[in-house]
């Protein structure tokens, strides 16, 4: 056997590989393992170049990915005041009065929809703070916005419009605008306006991003946007300087109203690809939020909203999903109600047997039990996020439960119902709507919060796997990645602690010793 590169030993090696399910070191070459095995082993692959870490003792993984991430977008989602700790309106006023201006606007991010009491969003709320400056502040869920009378008044809106897509621009009785902006088209007339990182800040914002996230022990993510279509070359220009510290597998969007010349251009994207990144798939939105009104659901929220789709016309989507599918595109979908949810298993059981794993659902917030079994049956792949969780209570008083009623509220995140259903279950972040970090992912999928506490939690192992083997099957590259095996990509996590048998609070803090992102070491760790 050829010499290694990197010698990886002293470490309960967990391979999530039938054949071996566990080892104590590795060999790396050439970006990929050559080899699994015992201390013995050791001597046979080393050479005059090959480096011998000795893990002391960690517990070495296949390395994490997170099955749902926006690091690019995000640099720009991110941009302004984090606002993600303000826990009622005195804060937020507080928040705004210091918050820094950029060219004389005021953004903000991470705002909770909690924090209004139950009162609805509106720019009365926050005018007094800004002393007559534009502001644009992003509510957590990405899908909507406040704006400021004087944001307004510069992206001209005086009143309701309407959009080819599910998106509001919200107004009282009178048709004056609350400020309140709901979905991307509605965001996008005012978000347009701000003023955005340079080049140069996005790409250093990026590989920074990027090296924290392989701080937690992340090696990959899967990218659910293009961004504004400039991203392959702000990615090609990084990897001209030197290195991405994760392995990016990007999907871009297709709204709705996408023709055939559309799905084409979707189609020829996804040859598109650098040595650390590709364009794979493409990202469809069935609906919107819960605490937007704009989930489908099959019965309307307590405010009478969240009865229809986010495609006007849902057959369109349809029919865009089974144009992909026939081009062998992968699809991943946004829908969090329990209709949406539905009419996308609707959707990929029309398109027969071939179909399988080959099509994924992103979020899945609220489920009946009726759906459960359908994703294994028809090998749908289910993209959760556990750290949403926290965005809720126990005690169904935030705005998540309260628009949805109580028997939908307890159906809250039910990952571990879909996994004992025999669904393939892939765990992500969905940051910037979630920190990154890839221990919280772990700690919150066995150990839910909020609404979703009451309900059954995944085991160590399950919530492994959904970072690891799932979400190599959510990508479609389960003979390549998710186990330590010869021939596998070398995308390895070493933690101190053992991720499987660790307790939560333990998992929480736990140390990385070692992340390694195509048989580069992108983050060593110390004892912690």
């Amino acid at each position: 056997m050829p010499a290694a590169d990197t010698v990886l030993t002293g470490a309960r090696v967990r391979t999530l590989d039938p054949a071996r399910p566990e080892a104590r070191a590795v060999a790396l070459r050439d970006g990929g393992i050559a080899a699994v095995g015992d201390e013995a082993d050791v001597r046979d692959w080393r050479g005059p170049g090959t480096e011998v870490i000795d893990l002391g003792g960690a517990t070495l993984t296949p390395g994490l990915t997170d099955a749902h991430s926006h690091p690019v977008w995000g640099i720009e989602m991110g941009t302004g005041t984090d606002l993600s700790a303000v826990r009622d309106l005195g804060q937020l006023s507080a928040a705004l009065r210091a918050a820094e201006r950029r060219h004389g606007w005021i953004t903000g991010h991470g705002l909770d929809h909690n924090v209004f009491g139950g009162r609805p969003v509106h720019r009365d709320l926050i005018e007094e703070a800004l002393d007559g400056a534009p502001a644009f502040l992003r509510l957590y869920d990405g899908h909507s916005a406040l704006a400021s009378g004087a944001a307004l008044a510069a992206a001209g809106i005086n009143g309701p419009r309407a959009f080819a897509q599910r998106s509001e621009i919200a107004c009282d009785g009178s048709g004056r605008p609350t400020g309140h902006l709901v979905e991307h088209a509605a965001m996008n007339l005012v978000g347009a306006l701000v003023p955005k990182p340079s080049r140069a800040e996005r790409r250093s914002r990026l590989v920074e991003l990027l090296g924290d996230m392989a701080a937690t022990g992340l090696t990959g993510a899967h990218v659910m946007d293009l961004g504004d279509g400039d991203v392959p070359a702000l990615l090609s220009t990084v990897e001209y300087e030197g290195h991405l510290p994760l392995r990016l597998r990007l999907a871009p969007w297709c709204m709705p109203g996408a023709d055939e010349e559309e799905l084409a251009e979707l189609i020829a994207l996804q040859r598109l690809a650098g040595r650390h990144w590709q364009v794979g798939g493409v990202k469809f939105f069935m609906d919107g939020t819960v605490e937007g009104g704009t989930a489908w659901l099959e019965h309307a929220d307590c405010h009478g909203r969240g009865t229809e789709a986010f495609w006007p016309d849902p057959r369109a989507y349809t029919g865009a999903v089974r144009a992909l599918d026939a081009a062998g595109v992968r699809t991943a979908t946004h829908a969090i109600g329990d209709a949406a949810v539905r009419y996308v298993l609707d959707t990929v059981a029309a398109l027969g047997g071939q179909a399988r794993m080959r099509h994924r659902i992103e979020h899945i917030e609220t489920v009946p039990d009726d759906q459960l079994k359908r994703f294994a049956e028809l090998g749908v792949i289910a993209s959760m996020q556990p750290p949403h969780t926290a965005y809720t209570r126990a005690d169904h008083s935030d705005e998540w439960s309260t628009r949805l009623g109580g028997d939908r509220a307890r159906r809250a995140w039910r990952c571990r119902d879909l996994r004992d259903a025999g669904a393939v279950l892939a765990l992500g972040s969905d940051w910037p709507i979630a920190h990154y970090d890839a221990r919280h992912v772990l700690v919150t999928a066995r150990s839910p919060l909020g609404a979703a506490a009451a309900g059954p939690a995944l085991t160590g192992l399950m919530a492994l796997e959904g970072m690891t083997s799932h979400a190599a099957l959510a990508a479609g590259e389960e003979r390549v990645a998710g186990r330590i095996a010869p021939g596998f990509r070398a995308d390895l996590t070493a933690f101190a602690l053992d991720p499987v048998t660790a307790g939560v609070d333990e998992l929480a803090g736990a140390p990385v010793r070692l992340t390694v992102s195509g048989g580069r070491i992108t983050h060593r760790g110390g004892e912690g």
